[in-house]
Formats: C-alpha cells, structure tokens, sequence
C-alpha cells in the first residue's frame, strides 16, 4: 500500500502525470527512513533533511512535521513487515513543460514502503570490495535531490567491477561513496569528511559520531586526502539501510589485511546496541542507549 496526493492505493494503481516535473526535470527531493519493529527509526533528524533539501530547491514543504508522522505511521500500519524502509518523493508538480518554477502548483507527495533487509552477518564478517573514483557529480550534493544519474552511473562502475560501493574523490580527497558516507581508521582514530556542499548530510554518519563521542572513541572531522584513504587501517561506509559496513579492499588492493577491523566492530556493535535501545524507547535520543 502506497500514498500518492491524498489517496492511499496499492502501488499497482499508482500514476503520475508525464508531465510531472520529476519526470521531465528530474525536479524534485526525496527522503530514505529506516523503521524497526514498526517504529521509524531517527525520525526527527530526517524530516530535519527533508526540510533541508526542500529549502535548497525552493520548494514548500506540503505538510508539517505532525502531518508527515501521521501520513507514515498509517503507511506502517498498511504494510505487513516489522522492519520497512520508507521512500518519500515530492516533486514540483504537474506543469507545462518549463524550466522555470510553475506558479500556485501542488507539488506530487509519493509514500512508499518497502521490507527492510539489513546487511546479511556474512558481508559484516567478510567485508565486501570496493573501487574509487572521480566524484563528478553537481555541486549540491547536500541536496537529497532525486536527480540521481550521476550516482547511480558511479555505482554502476561498482557492479560492473564485482564490487558493491565506489568511494568518491574529488580534487584528492574523499568526499563519499556513492549510496554511503565513508569513514577511515588509522591508527586508532576514526576519521570522516566534514558536512559540506559535497557530501549528503547522512543520519546513521551523525550516529556514528555521536557514538564515538559517548564511547569515548577518538575521532576527527577533517578532509582526508586520497594517499590516506589508501593506506587506512580500516574503511567503514554508513546509510540508513545498509547501516555500518566495512571495505575490505579498495580498487583490489587489500585494506587492514583485507578482513574487518577492530573499529568496525566495536562500533557496529554499539550502533546495534543503540538501534534497539532507542526503539524500545520510541526516541532518538543518544542518551538512551548507555
């Protein structure tokens, strides 16, 4: 069962206009939720990048934040799994084929959900592979637009190459993976890019962070140039669905003796210690979970 302006309809009902400004622009945002045991999972911080990427397109956010909670949990509620992931897309609307903004337009609000089937044990014993490459995406990628060509062309480079992610580097340095955020250890410190206008401003990134911090785990938010990229201790990946993960080889060459590192694991460990902390305790709050 999806949503789609108003009406909550099985998918198989579902059309849009091909005059929709997604469709012919590419003009629209969107927003990935992972829900557990039928609770959404950092609810807050993601309608607050919703709202974000909606600022950076212009656009109007069609509902408020109560609004958008009670559009998902009936969404839930349709659905049979526990654990789902949510799929929000809003375009610009139905217009006539224009590049600028159309004027007093409802925008198109699309709901779906989908089983969630987090990273199988055997990727997080083994590791999977990984390749680099150019970041030459837009300047925005801040913005959860859903103009993903660029994204998806890097992470074809992946599958074509037997590996499952490409790490992004732009002008020498990591910027992100191409559907992740990427996190390095060298000798004991965690490392990871700072937030920019380059990287997409990822929830389970904030939760790692937060944790090292409660865990007293050392840590950096600085710009990390290619060379230690490649001589990293470890090389983790993060999103929402596939949570934390760890790089075991980059472009064929092993990374930390090509098997999963301490740092991973201690904090995967953690993160599914605060996963099901903060479920049960229906809040985000990093508190909870010590």
């Amino acid at each position: 069962m999806i949503y789609l302006n108003g009406k909550f309809m099985p998918i198989e009902e579902a059309y849009v206009p091909v005059l929709d400004r997604g469709f012919i622009f590419g003009d629209g945002v969107y927003e990935v939720i992972p829900v557990y045991s039928r609770k959404p999972f950092r609810l807050t911080e993601h309608l607050r990048r919703l709202q974000y990427s909606l600022n950076g397109i212009r656009l109007k956010n069609p509902h408020t934040d109560e609004q958008w909670r009670a559009l998902l949990e009936q969404i839930i509620s349709h659905n049979a799994a526990d654990d789902q992931y949510l799929y929000l897309h809003i375009t610009r609307g139905v217009a006539k084929r224009d590049h600028a903004f159309p004027i007093n337009i409802p925008p198109t609000v699309f709901i779906m959900s989908n089983p969630l089937l987090i990273p199988p044990q055997e990727l997080l014993l083994t590791g999977i592979p990984a390749i680099t490459a150019s970041d030459n995406r837009w300047g925005r990628c801040d913005i959860k637009a859903i103009s993903l060509l660029p994204n998806v062309l890097l992470r074809q480079l992946a599958i074509d190459s037997g590996a499952m992610e490409t790490v992004l580097l732009r002008d020498g340095f990591l910027t992100e993976g191409a559907a992740s955020n990427i996190f390095i250890a060298k000798n004991n410190v965690l490392l990871t890019p700072p937030k920019s206008h380059l990287m997409l401003p990822g929830i389970t990134y904030d939760v790692v962070l937060e944790l090292a911090q409660a865990h007293a785990i050392p840590y950096e938010v600085r710009e990390i140039t290619e060379e230690e990229l490649r001589t990293a201790d470890e090389v983790l990946l993060t999103s929402s669905t596939k949570e934390v993960m760890p790089i075991v080889s980059l472009d064929g060459k092993s990374i930390g003796g090509g098997k999963p590192g301490p740092m991973f694991k201690q904090l995967n460990q953690l993160y599914q210690q605060y996963k099901a902390v903060t479920m049960r305790a229906g809040n985000s709050a990093l508190l909870s979970a010590e």
